[in-house]
């Protein structure tokens, strides 16, 4: 019984995310479209978090710089098109990540950490401090991508409903496409390299290439997530490759649980709405967050989605 009303329950939320713009104001669908985008950067963490065991402070990197790159590569007073724009972010933040990856990845623990913070760090004073990129003051994206097929048809990125609905299609074929790589070969050989790496290892595959692959893939996801929020605000700075980005993603995986595709979702979606909330009630809002994730801590270790409710076989 619970298992169906689960699935009545995640029917009646997508039908609700379907209609959203026929019932949602301006400032509603804007800020639905801003957790979808989240949700597609915290589920391109969590593959590393959850499911390969590697804790990044830097994971921001890929999310600004994508959104660099069209900022950088739109013309002044033309639209670029969408799709070669999308490419070309998910692949320069691509060879951004092998790079990192190469370097990062030949460290384990606390040292990996750092090291992926260290390199966040690297390229958020490179971008904050040099003229290149608009420095401090970051850069302004004039004209959006332009979505058209044949002249036919066309997407007003500009136009917030239109937004939402790419946003949201975006979300869902990211989460498709992890859930793909989490049950595929690939995918065990990472679950084996979270749980016993040395094990996996003695079975004769090479880890480091598997986690340089999941770390590049991880990356490009995260591409996705940078370009479309550059995109939605029509502006890129220094602060969206901050450390605290990435700290503010990585508490949304462990408040919703890491290791699971839900994990994600449920976790940027209530930590997004809480904030949203006590903002309304108080300026001490992040005292409450705070609290509010502590006790969440201790009464849900596994995250919110180690709740009855949300469990298959419950």
């Amino acid at each position: 019984m619970r298992a169906i009303l689960r699935k009545l329950f995640f029917g009646l939320i997508f039908l609700a995310l379907l209609l959203l713009p026929f019932w949602g104001d301006r400032f509603y669908i804007q800020f639905a479209s801003k957790i979808l985008i989240m949700i597609v950067f915290v589920s391109s963490l969590n593959l590393l978090v959850g499911f390969t065991g590697l804790v990044s402070l830097g994971h921001a990197a890929f999310f600004g710089f994508s959104g660099y790159v069209l900022a950088l590569l739109s013309p002044v007073d033309s639209a670029m098109n969408f799709f070669v724009a999308l490419l070309a972010s998910i692949l320069c933040t691509g060879v951004l990540g092998v790079i990192f990856g190469a370097l990062v990845l030949r460290t384990k623990g606390i040292f990996f950490i750092m090291s992926t913070l260290a390199l966040g760090e690297m390229l958020f004073y490179f971008l904050h401090d040099t003229d290149l990129a608009g420095g401090s003051d970051g850069m302004y994206i004039n004209s959006r991508p332009d979505v058209s097929f044949f002249d036919w048809w066309q997407l007003d990125l500009a136009n917030v409903v239109h937004f939402y609905y790419l946003a949201l299609i975006t979300a869902v074929i990211v989460l498709i496409v992890i859930r793909a790589i989490i049950h595929s070969p690939f995918g065990r050989v990472l679950a084996g390299i979270c749980v016993n790496e040395h094990r996996t290892k003695a079975l004769g595959y090479n880890t480091y290439k598997f986690k340089l692959v999941c770390f590049v893939i991880a990356s490009m996801i995260a591409a996705v997530s940078g370009f479309l929020s550059a995109v939605q605000f029509g502006v890129v700075n220094p602060e969206m490759v901050g450390w605290h980005v990435s700290g503010h993603a990585l508490m949304m995986v462990i408040l919703g649980g890491k290791g699971a595709i839900l994990g994600p979702v449920i976790g940027t979606t209530t930590l997004m709405l809480v904030e949203e909330g006590f903002q309304m009630v108080t300026k001490h809002w992040q005292l409450l967050t705070g609290v509010a994730i502590v006790l969440v801590a201790l009464f849900f270790p596994h995250g919110l989605v180690g709740f009855k409710f949300f469990k298959k076989g419950s």
